[in-house]
């Protein structure tokens, strides 16, 4: 009878994980609300390993280069954090008009607001391609990458800057297909751009076959061109007018009163992040004080780590897609109810990821590193922050939650608070004047999330975001 029942839930379970990656016309707004949670959360959280997948690949090729080349992809991400931010920032704003719009069964306007998000990403990509393949080499001495970083990483540095509409597009058309609850086309562009990107890296940086030897420079080709796949994949699924935002040409048109709004709301996602990315570029800096071993270090921690905060991002995405739809669909107490779901599911998930990141930290870094010193420095970096992974997660889901309603200015002033008062100020402190070293930064970054998750439950529990209009 055990094994009866042990085949049943097995079945069951993988046919659930089988529709939850097919297109489905499910109301998001009805029934179950696990059940919702789950046909959203899992294509969302494999979506965003997905993204993961890109820094994990990258950092597995270019590691054999040597430690320059990986302090100079290390210094390149912290400065494409604050583009991430843009883009993360924008796609926020856009999720929370699109769930409005289709949570009130209003897939024309759901539509004219992506349409806009078009203009308004391609307007950014111009301006950050430019800037930053002109000045690439300015931005990795800004950062304070040593002569042999900055030669080895300054055409990295200007490929992905000068390539940023493939992120930029890429971030807000999978934003808009989530906030629509199409999360599966999101999932496929990333699975494409992820193929691409996995087959190029290293015929690019080697020089494989017919293809020329660029070094690292390779890995941001091909991360490029990966990405720009995916994009053109999903503006063929949006112009083919499939889906639930039904888009059309006509949807294009430039709608000035709307494209303010979006930007309103969005400008409060896009300053939290900048907050909270400016922090990680300011704790880059502070470890940049140790050299390039730290640096190393720190880049081959955060890589990791992204493996396990991006797929939780992916649930906190969910979480703020259900939240919008149900506020569209008048059903503020559904929304509040799936968002605290969300945030117990992913609680579990990363205390179990935590334990495995600090049992085996050493040997996760040593997949990248036999030098002693940047094994010792990752090692410890990744088990100061998984002691802090329960707190995150919960934290995750409850920003999102708040986003996703339209509520974006009230996460400014707790990352502000958190990362600019406390973080940064904390993290200088005990690098520089305790005996702790990198692995004060680090713990700084542990205070300050766990300070942001304890802010943000006490503004969520007042209700005040169930009132959002945008």
């Amino acid at each position: 009878m055990t094994q009866r029942n042990e085949n049943s839930l097995w079945k069951r379970s993988t046919a659930f994980f089988r529709e939850a990656l097919r297109d489905n016309d499910e109301d998001y707004t009805t029934g179950p609300i696990g059940r919702a949670l789950g046909l959203l959360a899992i294509p969302m959280m494999l979506e965003m390993a997905m993204e993961s997948v890109f820094a994990v690949v990258d950092i597995a090729f270019v590691s054999r280069l040597g430690t320059d080349a990986v302090a100079a992809v290390g210094i390149t991400e912290a400065l494409i954090t604050v583009l991430y931010a843009l883009a993360i920032g924008l796609g926020v704003g856009l999720t929370a008009m699109v769930s409005r719009r289709i949570g009130a069964k209003d897939s024309v306007g759901a539509a004219n607001v992506t349409g806009q998000a078009i203009w308004v990403g391609a307007l950014l990509a111009i301006v950050i391609g430019v800037a930053g393949a002109t000045y690439a080499r300015d931005l990795l001495a800004i950062m304070g990458a040593s002569d042999s970083v900055i030669e080895q990483g300054k055409g990295f540095t200007a490929v992905l800057l000068g390539g940023s509409v493939s992120i930029i597009y890429l971030f807000l058309l999978n934003a808009a297909f989530r906030g629509a609850g199409d999360a599966t086309v999101a999932l496929r562009s990333l699975w494409l751009a992820n193929g691409i990107n996995i087959i190029l890296d290293p015929c690019l940086i080697f020089g494989i076959g017919p293809f020329p030897e660029m070094g690292v420079t390779g890995a941001a080709v091909a991360t490029t061109i990966g990405r720009g796949i995916g994009v053109v994949y999903q503006l063929w699924y949006l112009m083919n007018g499939r889906g639930r935002l039904a888009f059309q040409y006509c949807n294009l048109r430039f709608q000035l009163a709307l494209t303010l709004r979006m930007i309103r709301i969005s400008a409060g996602a896009v300053g939290q992040f900048l907050i909270a990315t400016t922090s990680w570029i300011a704790i880059m800096r502070i470890v940049a004080i140790y050299g390039s071993s730290a640096i190393a270090a720190y880049t081959i921690a955060l890589r990791m780590l992204e493996f396990v905060f991006l797929p939780a991002w992916g649930l906190g995405n969910a979480a703020a897609t259900l939240v919008g739809q149900n506020l569209g669909a008048g059903k503020p107490d559904r929304a509040e109810q799936s968002a605290w779901r969300a945030a117990k599911y992913n609680a579990i998930f990363m205390a179990c990821a935590g334990i495995v990141m600090i049992l085996f930290a050493a040997q996760i870094t040593g997949l990248f590193t036999d030098q002693a010193e940047v094994l010792r420095w990752g090692t410890t970096c990744m088990q100061i922050l998984g002691v802090g992974f329960p707190m995150y997660a919960v934290g995750m889901v409850v920003v999102q939650a708040l986003n996703g309603a339209g509520d974006t200015a009230t996460p400014v002033i707790l990352n502000l608070i958190c990362f600019w008062l406390i973080q940064i100020p904390l993290a200088y402190w005990l690098a520089v004047a305790t005996p702790l070293g990198p692995n004060g930064a680090f713990l700084a970054i542990v205070v300050s999330e766990s300070l942001l998750t304890i802010l943000a439950v006490i503004v969520f529990r007042r209700d005040t975001w169930k009132l959002q209009t945008v």
